[in-house]
Formats: C-alpha cells, structure tokens, sequence
C-alpha cells in the first residue's frame, strides 16, 4: 500500500517559496558584493596609473622630487619618492623637522605602508622615474571598505524584510492558488453523502490541476460504472437462481408425485412400470439441469481448457455422426476442407453438439441441417444452418442469455435455456465467439462459431 505524505501543502508550498527566494537573494548579494568590489579595484588602479603618468611628466620638466611627491598626491591617494641618494621624500612635506632640508634619509619607514596584512596588491603602485627615482602611490582603501560595507548592511535589512513581505504575500496567494484542491475535497464528500453524478469538469486538461481534475472525474466515472456493473450483476444473479430454482422445482416436483404415485398399493405392473419410466425421465431432467447450471458456474470462475491442435472438420464429422444416430431421418451436410486450430476438442465438441442439439429440435418439418466449415487465414469460421422458423433479429443476441427461451423453442422442448449460454462461454473461452447470424438464404437459423487459428 502506497502512503501518502499529508503535510500542509501550503506551508510547504510557503517554506520551499521561501527557501527559493533566500537562496536568490543571496546568491544576488554575492555577486553584487564581487561586482561592486572588482570595480572599486579597477578605479582605484586607473586612478593611480593616471598619477605615475603625472609624476612622470613632471620629473621629466625637471621638477623637485619633494614638489613631484607633493603634486602626485590626491585625496585617497599617498605618495612617496626615494632618490637615487636614499633620500625618501613623501607628499606630506609638512612633517619634515625645522632646520632639516626636505627629505629624510634611511630606510623608507615600512608603517607608511599601513600594511596590516590585508590584501591591498591593487591599492599599490611603484613605478621607476627618469631620474633615477623610484615612485611608489599608495591608495587609501578605507573609504572604499566602508561604502562595501555600508552597501552589505544594506543589502541585509533589504533582504530580511524583502522575505519577510513575500512570506506574508505567499501565505494568502497560496492559498488562493489551492482553492480548486478545496473544491475537490468538498466535490468528494458531497459525494460520499450520496450526491453522485457531480463532476469537476475542469476548463483546462493540459495543467497540473487540469489533469488531477479530469482523472478525478474519469475515477468517478469508472466507480460509478462498476457499482451499476455490480448492481446489474447482482440483479441477473438473483434473477438467475430464482429461475434456476424454479426450473429445478418442476423436474423435483415431477420426481416427487411420481414417486408418490408409485408407491400407492394396488397398482399393476403395467402402471408401475410406466411411472418408473416417469420417475427416470424427470431425475435426467434435473440431472441435467443441475450439470448445465455447474458448467456454467466452471465458465464464470475461468474454465481450464485442454489445448491442443484440433481438426475442426473432424470434431464436425464426429457430431455430425452422434445426430444422425438421435435422429435418422434428419439430413445432416457437411461442406468445407480440414482447419486446425488450438483448443479443447471436448469442449469444442460440447458446443457443436448443443449447436446441433437445437438445429434438430427446431429445424423444423425439413429436417435438413448444414454445416460449413471454413478459414480466413486468422480465423476460423463454423456455421450451422437449419430450416426452421429461425430467431427473429431482435432475439438474436437475447437468446444467449441464460434461462432465456423463446416462445417456440418452449413449446417444442422442456429445455432450461442454458445450453447457448454454455456454447458461448466455451467459444469465448477459447479466444472466439458464437453469434447468430443473418442465414445465407433468409430462411432457418444460422449460428457461426469463430476461433483463432494461431
């Protein structure tokens, strides 16, 4: 048995939503966060290549190198020179001590980089000048981290209240989005409560919903067929052994006064006899009635058959052969050349018997039956054709019914009228069928027995 996972599907439809759009959000921050910063980097360098230009043209002019270190400089930009004798010459000059001339020697002071380990590789720019000099412009990234920064937080506030909006907003649209799944629900218990033929009758069949709701309504249709199926069923099971039962009670009634009859004293042998003979024919009666009606209950639970390669001709000629020995003044033609199809040549024999059985009893004053054998390849075909009153159209199909006997046929014999139901399940079983048909000439009854020949 399938479980189903009956989580709310409008929070999950809420919580993936959300997931999704945090997921974007972020994703959207980092990008933006790498963007923004690539692009401060790339202005930063150019701006700092445009000061080593300046520094440049300005030591070819033969200005002093305390004036270029001075000149270079720019807000967010530092600069600083180192003479060819040591000297290091920065754009602050005015941190040079009274009395001293411009420029300090030694070493550069490794803290004017204001190098505490971050990754500043794009901030800095040393360039060699015509005079021998080495320039080197550093450009002050504080600002810049601090606009990154800003524009984070920014991002994160707009981000955290964006969700939270689209969760609300998510929350009532969903549930307007799954309203058609509320009507199903109330569609079904309306239902349950008895009010079939309802229908959801969806306008679209090619969305998600659509196609959930056109197989809700095929669901319906195919439950409330079924149920008339059983309810007709069962009906035609009721009817059937309540004329079971009472085509049994006449032969069982029969038996009964018979037998009462013959045990009265004072009877002669002749009499005796007589009600004997009675007594057997109606026990053969309900014998046969009751084998026909086990038959048929064998047919309904899936007969087995004995398959094999079956002459159908010959099965004919042997049925043939069993009528002419019942009745012989009965003429009995036989027409068609040997087919072989798989099946089970009893059962097969039982059915053009019963076939046979009928064309003899209602053949009429002709007396003349014909039977034709023939193939198309695919299938094969048996017809058997008498001159009788025949069966009108509109009985052609009803006469396989069980119990079911038409007006002559009850007057010419006391048969139950189960023995072309029986012929049919037998011809069905076989992967055929048994259908009366029009008969060639119009005159009589003709019944054609199909059966597949692979």
């Amino acid at each position: 048995m399938t479980r189903l996972r009956t989580v709310s599907l409008w929070r999950r439809v809420t919580a993936l939503s959300m997931a999704v759009l945090a997921a974007v959000l972020l994703l959207v921050g980092v990008l933006t966060d790498v963007v923004f910063s690539a692009q401060i980097r790339a202005e930063l360098r150019e701006q700092l290549d445009v000061r080593a230009a300046l520094a440049g043209q300005l030591v070819a002019q033969g200005v002093p190198a305390e004036e270029v270190a001075r000149r270079v400089e720019a807000p967010g930009v530092r600069a600083e020179i180192v003479a060819p004798d040591g000297r290091v010459y920065e754009g602050d000059a005015d941190d040079d001590e009274p009395g001293q001339p411009p420029g300090r020697p030694g070493p550069r002071d490794d803290d004017w980089w204001d190098d505490d380990g971050d990754d500043r590789d794009d901030q800095v720019l040393q360039a060699p000048l015509a005079d021998d000099s080495q320039l080197t412009l550093v450009a002050d990234g504080g600002p810049v981290s601090g606009a990154q920064g800003l524009l984070r937080r920014t991002f994160l506030l707009l981000s955290v209240g964006a969700l939270a909006v689209a969760g609300v907003v998510t929350l009532l649209t969903t549930r307007v989005a799954l309203a058609p799944l509320d009507t199903m629900t109330g569609l079904a218990r309306s239902i349950t409560r008895g009010d079939r033929g309802r229908r959801l009758a969806p306008s679209r069949t090619d969305t998600e919903l659509g196609r959930t709701a056109s197989a809700f309504d095929a669901m319906l249709d195919e439950l409330e067929g079924a149920e008339a199926a059983a309810r007709t069923s069962e009906a035609r099971t009721r009817r059937f052994v309540a004329d079971a039962a009472h085509e049994l009670r006449t032969p069982i009634a029969g038996v009964q006064a018979v037998a009462e009859a013959a045990i009265a004293p004072g009877l002669g042998d002749e009499e005796r006899e007589r009600l004997h003979l009675l007594l057997l024919r109606e026990s053969h009666r309900a014998g046969r009635l009751v084998d026909d009606l086990l038959v048929l209950a064998r047919i309904d639970a899936g007969i087995e058959l004995r398959r094999e390669r079956v002459d159908l001709l010959e099965v004919v000629d042997a049925e043939v052969e069993r009528v002419r020995l019942l009745a012989p003044d009965l003429t009995v033609e036989v027409h068609g050349d040997p087919v072989r199809a798989p099946g089970d040549a009893a059962r097969l024999g039982q059915v053009l018997g019963n076939l046979l059985d009928n064309a003899r009893r209602y053949g009429g004053a002709d007396g003349r039956v014909t039977v034709s054998v023939t193939s198309d390849g695919p299938t094969a075909t048996v017809l058997v054709t008498d001159r009788g009153p025949g069966v009108p159209p509109a009985d052609r199909e009803r006469i396989f019914d069980r119990l079911v006997r038409l007006d002559e046929a009850r007057a010419a014999d006391g048969g139950a009228g189960l023995g072309l139901a029986i012929a049919r399940g037998i011809a069905r079983a076989h992967g055929g069928g048994l259908r009366c048909v029009e008969p060639p000439d119009g005159r009589g009854a003709t019944f054609a027995l199909t059966l597949p020949t692979a």
